[in-house]
This record gives C-alpha cells, structure tokens and sequence, in this order.
C-alpha cells in the first residue's frame, strides 16, 4: 500500500485523489469543471444529439463497401456476412448526412439570435459516429459544440469537430449523463444501440416524472428505424404509461422537418427575455 509523504499536500497527492476514499472529490471536479468551462463560454443552453458511434459518413461507407466488391470472393460465407454488413453501413450512412446537415442549419439559425450567449449549442457524446456528424455540422456552421466523451477502453477518443475548451473526458457515466440533462432543451435521436437507448430513455423518464422541465423537445429522428426498434403502444395497453406520455415523443425524417420541429420548440418555450447572466441547470427540478 503506498503511504503518502507527510509533506505532499493532500489536494496534490494523486494516489489519494485515485483511492477509493477521494471518489467524492472526483466526482465533485467532474461538475465543478464542466461548469466553469461553461460559464467562461458563455454556453445558455443545448440542443444534444445522440445516436450510434457505428454509423460513418457516406464516403467512407461506400469506399469501404467498393473495396469489398473489388475483391469478390465467391462461395466463403464470411465475405458475404461482410458485403451484406457494408450495403447496410451505406444505406444508414444517409443518418450520419442528415445529422450533419440538420446540426449545420440549426446551428446557423442559433447564430441568428439577439443573445450575448451563446444558445442551443450542439452538444454530443463527443466520440464518431452520429456524435461526429452533429458536431461536425456545428463546425461548419461556424458554431459552438459540445462533445461528452466517456474514457472507455473499446471505444475510440474525442472527435475533431469539437470547439477548442468544450471536450470533456468524463470517467463517470452518471455525471455524463447530468451534464446532458444539465443544458439541454431538446433532444435528437438518431437510429443507435444500447447506449443510445440508455441515454433517451433516463431523460424521457426525468421529464415524464417532472424531475426536469416537461418543456424539454425528444425527437426521434428516422422512422424506419425507431418504428421497429421502439413500440410504445403495446406500453400504454397494458397500463405501464399513460397516453399523454406518447406525446413526450415527437418525430422526423428529414433535416428540414427536424428543424421547423426544433424551431418551433424553442421560439415558443425558450426565447424569453434574458435575465441575469446564469446557467440554467436544473433550476426547475423538484427536490
């Protein structure tokens, strides 16, 4: 057991500060320094967007699908699991365009108010995927974005695409997850996995149970997936929500729909006259 020298401070001690007795203090710095960043970014509000880190850019798909086809392999049952995996990563690829292009139009948009914040920043996870695409939107744009990145030992790092002093590295998923519900005053979600699922639900949960504003937008984006993927009828039959929660849910197929969405949402819910300069957070949650 390492034994701290008697005359290292203790707040400068790092065996202490990774020892199980400082996991306060961890999780601690992981709100106290997101939120001076923040603050000294003048960042009001977010938009977060998540979905699949599986999902590549249109180029890359189809690149990756034309080397396959250049080196047929009739017969081996492998290639074709592959070759089958590679069309369906062009046809989802479209998710990756669209995240791009809505992010780009909503962030163009948000750059048009009269605010001295910064409002309804593009937030993601930070990581490839649909993360990159809405970040990259922001980018290019012009804009602010925010990337959560999770430290995970299988998953790729920080995308490019984040503005500079707005990547963060969390260790913890559940400050993560505060950081998303912190800011945000919509919400888009991409066809994704487990985690994508895990994200949407705890926030669509938060708001159905009023511990955040009810005003806050869920959109999925992409029926052909989540009409599959997500079934909330069977839900409301049996009695486990009530049909007013279905409402929590709104839906998009195209950048230009998801906008007018978004648009609509923050006009009539969020631009209100400015009052001290002041992070929102969780002003509204109940205790």
């Amino acid at each position: 057991m390492a034994v701290m020298d008697p005359q290292t401070l203790a707040y400068l001690d790092r065996v202490f500060l990774e020892s199980d007795d400082a996991r306060p203090i961890r999780i601690l710095a992981e709100y106290l320094e997101p939120l001076k960043r923040f603050t000294e970014q003048h960042i009001h509000d977010t938009v977060a967007f998540f979905g699949s880190a599986r999902v590549q850019s249109h180029i890359e798909a189809n690149e990756a699908l034309v080397r396959l086809r250049n080196q047929p392999r009739p017969g081996d049952t492998a290639y074709e699991t592959q070759l089958r995996k590679a069309e369906k990563a062009v046809a989802w690829s479209r998710y990756y365009e669209d995240c791009r292009t809505l992010t780009g139009m909503l962030t163009t948009w948000a750059k048009s108010l009269d605010s001295e914040h910064d409002r309804f920043v593009v937030c993601s996870g930070g990581g490839p995927g649909i993360m990159e695409a809405a970040n990259r939107g922001a980018f290019e744009a012009g804009g602010k974005s925010i990337g959560l990145n999770i430290r995970l030992p299988f998953e790729q790092g920080a995308n490019r695409y984040i503005s500079d002093g707005l990547g963060f590295e969390f260790h913890y998923f559940f400050m993560r997850k505060f950081w998303f519900a912190y800011l945000a005053k919509a919400l888009v979600v991409f066809p994704g996995g487990f985690g994508t699922l895990d994200e949407m639900f705890e926030l669509l949960t938060l708001v159905q149970t009023q511990k955040l504003d009810r005003r806050i937008q869920i959109i999925l984006y992409g029926s052909e997936y989540w009409d599959e993927v997500v079934k909330l009828d069977p839900m409301e039959e049996w009695g486990a929500i009530a049909a007013e929660d279905q409402s929590l849910i709104q839906r998009a197929d195209t950048p230009e729909d998801a906008l007018a969405l978004l648009t609509a949402h923050l006009t009539a819910n969020h631009l209100v006259p400015e009052g001290p300069v002041e992070i929102p957070g969780l002003a509204k949650t109940r205790s």
